[in-house]
This record gives C-alpha cells, structure tokens and sequence, in this order.
C-alpha cells in the first residue's frame, strides 16, 4: 500500500468530506493529522484507506494471505512493547470520551487481553510473520486485531488433547478456565473478554481457524462453521455510546 502523505485538501476529497470537518475530527483526536513544522495538516494513504475500506477485512486479508507479508507499519506491533504503547495511546483517545464512554477501560482491557494472548500463545513458535496486526477506528468505535500464529486449536490441543475442532476450541477458550502455555493450568483470558462483552454495549466477532466465535453484550455466544479458514486469529471488537 502506497503510504505516502497527501494534504488536507486532498484527503477531504478522497474521503467526501469536507476539510472542515477533518479539522474537527484531527481536534477531537478521532482522525488525527500529521503536523508538519508550520502546522499544515497531511494525512497518510494508510489512514484514508483505513476510513474508505473496512479495517476487518483488511486484518482478515492479511491473516489468510498465503504470502508472510509485513502488514503497513500503521497496523503492525512486531513486540509486546510496542502493541502496549500503541494500546496506552488508543487508551488516551478513548479516555476523552469518558463523559460518554465511562467504561473505556474494559475496552482497553479485553483489546489488551486479546493481543497479549496472540504473543504469550505463540512465543517462539510463530509460523511466519511475528506479531500481530492491530488497529482501530474509533470513528466507526471499531478495533481490530489478528495474528498469523497457531491458532486456538493447536494452542488448546497443549492442555487439552481431546478437542476435536476448531469450533470446540473456541466455545472451550470462551467457557473453561484453561491455559495453552503447559503445563501451567491457569488463565481464563478469552474468558475474561467475554465477561466484559456481556456487561456492556459491546461485540466481538473472533475467527480462528474454520469457526468464528459472536458475542453481543447480554446475549449468548454463538459460534458457526466457515469455509474461509484463518490460520491464526482475526478479532473485531465493537462498541457504542448507548
């Protein structure tokens, strides 16, 4: 992807908005600019790409791709390290939402708990490409989360044998308090995810594997079959203001 930056100008054109209201959202933090020296704002192909298209089908993309390719910069957290800074400063963002958004940081915990799990689950055995892809669209209160590792089956099948697909594995990581790091017999963070999407105004749709795993906030989880298989996992978490 082209990732070279365009002016303010162009990307209201590119985007069919005007350059006022890109103003305001670089303002309120929700589609922020790049600053040059002088104050004049640019934007990068990666961001209006992420605005035009949808950013979990760009994740989704990556996560089945048959090439290992490095995702855009803007989307990829190589290290722990640097999947919490970029976590820290979506955290900032939400947190000026917080008249509205008093809960942001169950948000921020179940994204975090998400993406740690890709690393922990996956050290020194990454297939291919390490890391996670991650971004989020807080216009759209969207984020998005993927990785290329093992997947919640071959990671279960560590501590628990038995399972015999994908769709097992997820209902299991959802519902048990299991661990794929043996022999330890702790952990319960997919779990914990979906204790928050129950609680609040939020969605999760989690694929790995042939199985992709809903939950709404109140409502049961609901795990289906699909012929688009993801090696590792693809996750999308949505929220509202309600």
């Amino acid at each position: 992807m082209d990732d070279k930056l365009v002016s303010i100008g162009e990307a209201a054109e590119l985007l069919g908005v005007s350059i006022d209201t890109l103003r305001r959202w670089d303002n309120d933090g929700s589609f922020p600019s790049i600053k040059s020296p002088k104050g004049h704002r640019y934007y990068s192909r990666v961001q209006i790409e992420l605005y035009r298209n949808d950013l979990f089908s760009l994740a989704e993309k990556w996560a089945k791709g048959n090439s290992p390719a490095i995702p855009p910069d803007d989307f990829y957290c190589e290290s722990q390290t640097v999947f919490q800074s970029r976590l820290t400063k979506m955290e900032r963002l939400l947190e000026k939402e917080v008249t509205a958004l008093p809960w942001f940081s169950l948000i921020v915990a179940a994204t975090g708990e998400i993406g740690n799990n890709s690393f922990d689950h996956n050290i020194g055995n990454w297939p291919d490409v390490l890391g996670i892809f991650y971004g989020y669209d807080l216009k759209k209160k969207t984020l998005v989360l993927a990785d290329r590792g093992r997947g919640v089956l071959t990671t279960l099948r560590q501590v628990r044998p038995g399972l015999e697909n994908d769709s097992e594995a997820l209902h299991t990581a959802f519902t048990e308090v299991v661990s794929g790091r043996a022999p330890e017999a702790r952990g319960n963070g997919l779990k914990y995810v979906k204790s928050i999407i129950d609680a609040y105004p939020l969605t999760l749709e989690f694929h790995s594997g042939n199985a992709i795993a809903s939950i709404e906030s109140k409502g049961e989880l609901v795990i289906r079959e699909t012929d688009q298989y993801v090696r590792g996992c693809v996750a999308k978490i949505s929220y509202s203001l309600i």
